[in-house]
């Protein structure tokens, strides 16, 4: 597949319908600057509108609608883009998915079930509504669409100076950094990061593509992936993607950081490719200049909740 040719027609097709978000480069007290992306500003509060408009806006949707399994950031991205074009929604969550995100959803006025269990048994649930009602299945993070969609985001990021060697990328089941590697196609390094409870690039990496993990841990609503995407894996074995692991701890404490140095709020998935960084688990070498994907800000529970 051409990823390049597949993003560029993505970027052109919800150029209307997605923010351009902000970047900035910032002294974290690492005797370096390290330039931030902030698509925790985008739509729904993560990058998952860029898949989810790209797919309905390269379809025919059905008179059923759609239907997505989500742990959260991915269904509020397509109940919002089913609104914003006119579509119905049927999302599916698990129990873990967190009141925050329940009550994101629920806000578009898709129809949400929420389900027992994790991930997969949203996804389980989300396929046998689709084999109901004829409903189209939007994946969270192993289908072209969805991966051409979140491509956009590092190919708006070049167009607006990216200068690093380096990009750091949180990883759940790889829709983010199997875009970027599309795009990127081995022009720049990405780092793949996911939490020490969620390692399921990493052991995949190690163990093949059909591995499963067991995962948990604070950001697991968001990082959940019991296995990673096909898509994701062919491209991050294809380039020998770096990945390392991070500890919960290093996830909240780069939270902390995010918020009471730039008083941006995200939710621990958000910060885990940071983390990486401040804790050590990436250490750059001297000179290589480091860019940091922050990626979502829905967080549990809602700040502002009365």
């Amino acid at each position: 597949m051409d990823w390049r040719k597949e993003i560029e027609a993505a970027a052109a097709r919800i150029r209307d319908h997605v923010r351009r978000t902000p970047v900035l480069s910032v002294d974290l007290g690492l005797d370096r600057e390290v330039e931030l992306k902030l698509e925790q500003l985008q739509h729904t509060g993560s990058f998952k509108a860029r898949g989810a408009f790209n797919t309905l806006l390269s379809h025919d949707v059905p008179a059923a609608g759609v239907v997505a399994a989500s742990g959260g950031n991915h269904g509020a991205a397509v109940a919002h883009a089913a609104r914003r074009l006119g579509y119905p929604a049927q999302i599916f969550v698990p129990e873990i998915a967190g009141p925050s995100k329940i009550a994101l959803i629920r806000e578009t006025g898709a129809n949400l079930t929420v389900v027992p269990g994790a991930y997969q048994n949203a996804l389980d649930a989300a396929r046998a509504h689709q084999d109901l009602t004829g409903a189209m299945q939007i994946h969270a993070y192993d289908a072209p669409a969805t991966l051409a969609g979140q491509g956009t985001l590092i190919r708006e990021w070049e167009e607006q100076g990216l200068e690093a060697d380096t990009i750091l990328i949180a990883v759940g089941g790889g829709g983010l950094i199997g875009g970027a590697l599309g795009w990127l196609q081995g022009r720049r390094k990405v780092v793949a990061v996911e939490p020490e409870l969620a390692p399921t690039l990493h052991r995949a990496l190690y163990d093949g593509p059909e591995t499963e993990v067991e995962v948990g841990g604070v950001a697991a609503n968001a990082l959940g992936a019991r296995r990673i995407g096909t898509h994701c894996y062919g491209l991050a074995a294809g380039v020998g993607v770096t990945s390392v692991l991070v500890p919960d701890d290093a996830i909240l404490d780069a939270r902390r950081l995010l918020w009471r140095g730039l008083r941006q709020l995200v939710e621990p998935a958000g910060a885990t490719a940071l983390a990486a960084v401040l804790s050590g688990a990436y250490r750059p070498l001297p000179g290589e200049r480091v860019a940091v994907l922050v990626c979502g800000a829905n967080t549990a529970p809602d700040p502002l909740e009365s």
